[in-house]
C-alpha cells in the first residue's frame, strides 16, 4: 500500500500544563506510528493567540505533524482528535508534489533569508 502524506495542524487548550501538553502530542506521535504511519517533521508552535474565541479562548497550543501513512490513518487520527476534549480545532490536509517541495524548501530556511532595504544612491 503506497502511503501518502499529509500535514494535520491542532489546536490545544491554552489551560493544559506543559506535562499534559506534551503527554497530549505524544498520544498522537504513537498513534501515527502504531498505524503504520511514518512522521517527516514536526513543529510546535506554542502558545499563540487565536485569530477569533473558541469556546471562550483566545489562545491555543498549535502543534503540526508532517507524516506519510496510509489513507485510513487519516480517520482514525481524526477521531481520537474529535474524542479529545483539550483539541479545540484540528485539520488535516492532503499533501501533493509541490506542497511537499515546498515543506522541504522551508526546512531547510529557504524562506529565511531577510532582504536588506535598497538604499537610492543620492543624486
Amino acid at each position: 500500500m503506497e502511503k501518502k502524506q499529509y500535514e494535520s495542524v491542532i489546536i490545544l487548550t491554552p489551560v493544559l500544563s506543559e506535562k499534559q501538553m506534551a503527554d497530549a502530542i505524544a498520544g498522537y506521535r504513537q498513534l501515527i506510528t502504531e498505524n503504520d504511519g511514518e512522521i517527516v517533521h514536526e513543529e510546535n508552535w506554542g502558545l499563540t493567540k487565536l485569530a477569533y474565541p473558541i469556546q471562550k479562548k483566545v489562545t491555543g497550543f498549535y502543534h503540526i505533524f508532517e507524516f506519510a501513512g496510509p489513507a485510513d490513518l487519516v480517520s482514525k487520527l481524526e477521531l481520537a482528535y474529535r474524542r479529545d476534549e483539550q483539541v479545540m480545532r484540528y485539520l488535516t490536509i492532503s499533501l501533493n508534489k509541490h506542497a511537499v517541495k515546498y515543506n522541504e524548501r522551508r526546512r531547510q530556511g529557504a524562506f529565511d533569508k531577510k532582504e536588506e532595504p535598497k538604499t537610492e544612491a543620492a543624486s
